[in-house]
């Protein structure tokens, strides 16, 4: 019989949740992904239910680790918001289920998990992956353009990562980017325009809520790395076609890639390699080059950080 519910809520998923034992779980399981092995692993591409009236979608993404005992799903709804808009572009859960049972439960409990929190921090640790694969290692100015939840998230795994000596932020909005700033730890430096905001950038984030194009190849540094994030939709942009095509593009799937990035599809850019491939030795990172990483998320990617929330929550149960 499975105990009473457990909800661990966003509050203590941040006191549960370190970029130090996240980032090396993701990178196992980004590799496992790519290896295709079903017996490792199984995650199909996001499934998507439109909800037109609210100018939003639905997505579940499911993942089950056999050989880890992980079964997971995330259900996600995400909104085409104006950037001054008081309502949330994102809202996620993720829930942790028994695969031998199909009931939603863990360690004989019932968990339900607070998915914003969790999708912010896998998601900027997958872009800091990125970095550390790709970025060149005298990097020294970081660019990050938007200001909402994943733009904090960013920065935190990022400075925490990597030293760079100047960190600069463009948001749509000035109130935003001014809110940012006092958000984080460490000096920041406000841009009026993306372009400001790039030029000599040696990493950009892209995390806007733009369905068009914001940041243009003609201002990006050769040899820079450019994580875009934002986007997640066959017809949205945040970035060119000239950054797309002239940069060596990399994706967390290939599948999803095909089917949900905008930046990809309407582009024409060619995906040289997932994340996974250089992890696995079988593709090349390309420091020497403008690198671009286009992430859509994965479920594989929530199930490990949920599960890694749930170990550390089991473990501090038991202590007295």
């Amino acid at each position: 019989m499975a105990g009473p519910p457990v909800i661990i809520l966003e509050h203590e998923v941040e006191r549960l949740l370190r970029y130090t034992e996240l980032i090396p779980r993701l990178e196992e399981a980004l590799g496992k992904f790519s290896r295709r092995d079903s017996a490792e692993l199984i995650q199909p591409v996001r499934c998507t239910v439109p909800l037109q009236k609210h100018s939003g979608f639905m997505g579940l993404m499911p993942a089950y680790m056999e050989k880890d005992g992980v079964l997971c799903t995330k259900f996600v709804c995400f909104y085409k918001r104006a950037e001054d808009s008081a309502l949330p572009a994102v809202q996620a859960t993720v829930v942790l289920l028994d695969p031998e049972y199909g009931n939603v439960k863990a360690v004989r409990k019932t968990n339900v998990m607070e998915g914003e929190v969790i999708t912010c921090m896998r998601t900027a640790a997958v872009s800091a992956i990125s970095a550390k694969l790709l970025m060149r290692p005298e990097a020294e100015v970081l660019s990050i353009l938007g200001a909402g939840k994943q733009a904090l998230s960013h920065y935190n795994v990022f400075t925490e990562m990597f030293s760079f000596k100047e960190v600069r932020v463009w948001s749509q909005t000035g109130e935003g980017a001014e809110r940012f700033c006092r958000t984080v730890s460490g000096p920041v430096t406000i841009c009026t325009t993306v372009e400001e905001a790039v030029k000599g950038a040696d990493a950009i984030v892209t995390v806007t809520r733009s369905t068009e194009p914001v940041l243009f190849g003609q201002w990006v540094k050769p040899g820079a790395h450019v994580a875009a994030v934002g986007a997640c939709r066959p017809n949205w942009r945040e970035v060119d076609d000239v950054l797309m095509k002239e940069a060596v593009v990399y994706v967390d799937s290939r599948e999803g890639a095909m089917a949900e990035s905008g930046d990809v599809i309407l582009s024409g850019a060619e995906v040289f390699a997932e994340l996974g491939d250089v992890i696995n030795g079988t593709k090349r990172a390309h420091r020497e080059k403008t690198t671009v990483f286009k992430s859509l998320g994965m479920g594989v990617e929530d199930a490990v950080s949920a599960a890694l929330v749930f170990d550390q929550w089991k473990l501090q149960a038991r202590q007295p």
